[in-house]
């Protein structure tokens, strides 16, 4: 074997699927111990080291292994070393780019389990041929993944996870011909939250509109299991959440028709049960789960009773494939300054701009700010009246004009103002990196018990495991909730140094320019000065940033 000479780099990586496998720790000092022996101590002692620890091998998205391509390019060693062919990757295309790139930049990759050196034509084919059978176990373990769903199907079981509105898990126990109790998860009805369930795609079928649904269980008091106000969001999921049609003919056919993986003969769509569809989202870690499409889904008859009839199921999904194709994005208000930080002080609840087709003397565009619930709840749940949106920016603006007037005051805000924003996005950017490490370690977790959940099939640890995954998987939901909070958040802290240095100059020269700006202008300068108002039907409260009380209050 032709010596390789120069800076050599070592990569060690473990997967995140299984607790089983060489440590990183173990690997880093197998590839050192090569090197010494290979090429000398001060090779192995002096390599530069890489470790992915806790990422599959199914794609190259790593971040140890991103920086020492980086490093690559830049000539920093000359060979790659790790202790397996599938520590880099499992993928046969990812790697035979990786090998074509490291050939061009002239760098070697050794193999040291294999014993494979791409310094030589030998090495580098015998690689290429270890390289499929690797791709070609991680294929066959997807579809043994798949086959296990199938069989898990043919029990209609319910397998953990956040129970549907309407139902909730119950432990049931059977025996095996072998004397063994075997201890099976089936859902069971809830009769005042079913009751709910059979509202929502009541009404929804007498309007056709999921606001209009919306609006109906707001305006009547009807919460969610969580004990929150109805979303549309919320409505969806459980318009299109197959767990609550009757399997009966018209469920069978529709399924048919959408080519799902159906594990059911048409016999058992006798009407007696409901349907249980298992591999309809898409989990990736960190990110909000995908629906999959319907030909994706793995669909079988549940041992739970329906509370939908198929036909009516059928028509809600028929119904909103229509809503989608009529859907469109309303263009946001380009007139209204205090968008975003205007709120109801009868309910709390946001009051967005609401722009009329009529025009005022001045050329302006007339419009009001409407409370958001008022509006969900047709008047029920509050009754605050609509603010002239034209009147009520001006004295905003007139406030803000008093303080940009005195130069010290001035100064006081804006670094207030500066200050506040980094603060508040550095601790906004570390939750956001600590909630993702959180979903990324649950994740983590989940996939193993799901491991263990398949060895200990018909064991009293069955019941124990799914325990944990379910309960695993509802912190998982509270923490991705919290985080898409935290983003939105972010997104609305952003500020980069040039705007700030805008901010400042627009301010400074705010009294004499006020007629001259455009709104874009004026809203930025709203916002330099007001981090929140309150409209109590007849003033308008301002809260100034840095400050706990009003600092301001107006007159309509």
């Amino acid at each position: 074997m032709e010596k390789v000479k120069g800076q050599f780099a070592i990569y060690s990586r473990k997967s995140k699927f299984t607790g089983k496998g060489e440590s990183i720790g173990n690997q880093i000092e197998l590839c050192r111990q090569y090197l010494c022996t290979h090429y000398g101590e001060s090779y192995g002692e002096n390599a530069y080291v890489y470790e992915d620890e806790g990422f599959s091998g199914g794609n190259l998205d790593r971040p140890q292994f991103k920086k020492m391509m980086q490093e690559a390019k830049k000539k920093r060693f000359t060979a790659i070393v790790c202790y397996r062919l599938d520590r880099i990757s499992r993928n046969i295309g990812d790697f035979a780019n990786l090998i074509e790139e490291l050939n061009e930049m002239h760098i070697s990759f050794i193999s040291i389990k294999e014993q494979f050196d791409t310094s030589s034509p030998m090495g580098r084919a015998m690689m290429y041929i270890a390289s499929v059978f690797s791709q070609l176990e991680r294929e066959t373990i997807a579809e043994r993944i798949r086959d296990n769903m199938h069989e898990l199907s043919k029990s209609g079981r319910w397998l953990g996870g956040t129970t549907p509105t309407g139902y909730k898990s119950q432990s049931i126990k059977t025996l095996t011909e072998e004397g063994k109790v075997k201890k099976a998860y089936q859902l069971r009805i809830i009769p005042e939250e079913a009751k709910l369930v059979r509202l929502i795609y009541e009404t929804f079928m007498e309007t056709g509109s999921l606001t209009q649904t919306e609006t109906y269980l707001i305006q009547n008091g009807y919460k969610t299991k969580y004990n929150r106000l109805f979303s549309r969001f919320a409505i969806k999921a459980i318009l299109t959440n197959p767990v609550y049609m009757t399997a009966d003919m018209e469920a069978y056919d529709y399924l048919k028709k959408k080519k799902v993986d159906l594990f059911a003969e048409k016999e058992e769509f006798n009407g007696q049960f409901g349907i249980m569809a298992y591999n309809r989202t898409l989990q990736k870690p960190g990110k909000a789960h995908e629906m999959r499409e319907m030909d994706e889904w793995i669909v079988a008859v549940g041992k739970h009773e329906g509370l939908i009839p198929g036909s009516m199921w059928v028509k809600v999904q028929k119904q909103l494939d229509r809503n989608k194709s009529k859907n469109y994005r309303k263009p946001r208000s380009n007139v209204a300054l205090m968008s975003g930080l205007l709120y109801c002080s009868e309910c709390g609840d946001y009051m967005r701009p609401k722009l009329s087709g009529r025009f005022n003397q001045e050329g302006e565009q007339i419009y009001s700010y409407l409370c958001t619930m008022k509006e969900k709840s047709r008047m029920k749940c509050c009754g605050m009246n609509n603010p002239n949106g034209n009147l009520l920016d001006q004295m905003v603006l007139e406030e803000i004009k008093k303080i940009t007037e005195n130069k010290d005051e001035l100064a006081i805000q804006l670094n207030q103002y500066k200050k506040l924003l980094d603060e508040g996005r550095q601790e906004s950017e570390a939750d956001i990196l600590r909630l993702n490490e959180d979903i990324l370690r649950l994740d983590e977790e989940i996939s193993g018990l799901v491991t263990s959940l398949k060895k200990a099939g018909g064991t009293a640890a069955e019941e124990y495991i799914v325990a944990q995954i379910e309960e695993l998987h509802q912190r998982k939901e509270d923490i991705s909730g919290h985080l898409e909070r935290l983003k939105v958040s972010l997104i609305n802290q952003e500020l980069s140094d040039g705007e700030a240095e805008l901010v400042k100059r627009t301010l400074s020269s705010f009294s004499s320019t006020l007629d001259t700006m455009d709104v874009e202008q004026k809203r930025m300068a709203v916002r330099a000065f007001i981090k929140r108002a309150v409209w109590d039907g007849k003033n308008i409260h301002l809260y100034f940033l840095g400050s706990k009380e009003p600092s301001g209050e107006s007159s309509k």
